[in-house]
C-alpha cells in the first residue's frame, strides 16, 4: 500500500513525498482512514513507527476543508508532556508546509508573553499540555 490510497489530500501527499515517505507504517495504514471519516482511534506502537503523522496527515487533509474563523482555533491537540507537544508542533510544520496554517505551541518553559501574543493574532492548529493551556484560558 501507498500513502496515495489512503485519501490524503494532494498538498500532504506532496510534503510527505517530500520528506522522504514512500510506504506508510501499519499504524498509518489502519489509522489514517478512520481520521479522515472522522471516527476516534486508539492506537498502539512502537516509538518511531508514525503515530504522530497518523494523526497529523489526515488532519492537515481536513483542515483544508474548513474555514477559519476569526481568531478561533481550528483544532486543538493536549499532550501530556512538552517534549510530546514540540514533537507534534514539528510534524504540523513539516507536513504543514504546502498549507498556509497557523500553529501555536502551548508549553511551560517558554515565554507566557509570545505565546499569547501568538494566541491573539489567531491560530488554526493549537498545541498545547494542559496546564499551560489552563493558565491561557
Amino acid at each position: 500500500m501507498s500513502f496515495d490510497t489512503l485519501g490524503l489530500s494532494q498538498k500532504v501527499l506532496d510534503a510527505v513525498i517530500s520528506s522522504g515517505y514512500t510506504q506508510p507504517t501499519p499504524i498509518q495504514e489502519q489509522a489514517i482512514p478512520h481520521v479522515l471519516a472522522r471516527r476516534d482511534v486508539l492506537g498502539i506502537a512502537q516509538t518511531g513507527t508514525g503515530k504522530t503523522a497518523s494523526f497529523v496527515l489526515p488532519m492537515l487533509s481536513r483542515l483544508e476543508k474548513g474555514r477559519a474563523r476569526a481568531r478561533m482555533p481550528r483544532t486543538l491537540i493536549l499532550e501530556p508532556t512538552r517534549e510530546l507537544a514540540a514533537q507534534v508542533e514539528e510534524s504540523f510544520n513539516r507536513y504543514g508546509i504546502n498549507h498556509k496554517l497557523t500553529v501555536a505551541l502551548l508549553i511551560g518553559g517558554v515565554s507566557f508573553e509570545d505565546q499569547l501574543r501568538k494566541l491573539d493574532r489567531g491560530v488554526d492548529v493549537l498545541i498545547a499540555t494542559p496546564g499551560r493551556l489552563l493558565d491561557h484560558f
